[in-house]
């Protein structure tokens, strides 16, 4: 099934070699047929705020059927990113879209001692695996919902 596909990835300190490979990576899911949203490549980046930047990008990630993420933990824009998608997650029942978080680059990706952003997206892909996301997304859905109505 072809899809349309968010990638997260560095934009502002990419390095030239980091770039050939996220492009190589994009190419591939292109020619599978995919329909891929490379903020490098197609978020208009002449934003001197950023606003516009985080809005265009915001609109794609919840337009999109699955996002990947080509995780470095310099880039900013990524973290922001990935709060969209991760909220995406938890909206899935208002978005009407259910979204899947893939990750492009998780050889390289390490675990740390601790909390980071590393560690969630290593357990969100392996809860995603292992088909253990839709239950415990639920679980933290239902206690949302709970709060917001005592609220």
């Amino acid at each position: 099934m072809k899809k349309k596909i968010f990638l997260i990835s560095p934009v502002r300190q990419c390095s030239s070699a980091q770039e050939k490979e996220i492009e190589g990576y994009v190419r591939k899911l292109e020619e599978k047929g995919h329909k891929v949203y490379w903020p490098k490549r197609d978020t208009n980046q002449d934003d001197p705020i950023g606003l516009d930047i985080c809005l265009q990008n915001g609109k794609e990630i919840i337009l999109a059927d699955e996002i990947h993420i080509w995780w470095d933990p310099s880039s900013s824009g990524s973290k922001f990113d990935f709060g969209v998608a991760f909220a995406c997650l938890l909206l899935k029942d208002i978005l009407h879209k259910e979204k899947n978080i893939i990750l492009a680059n998780k050889d390289e990706i390490k675990a740390t001692v601790g909390k980071s952003f590393e560690n969630v997206l290593l357990i969100l892909q392996m809860l995603e695996e292992k088909n253990y996301i839709d239950e415990y997304l639920e679980k933290v859905r239902r206690e949302i919902a709970k709060k917001l109505k005592r609220n």
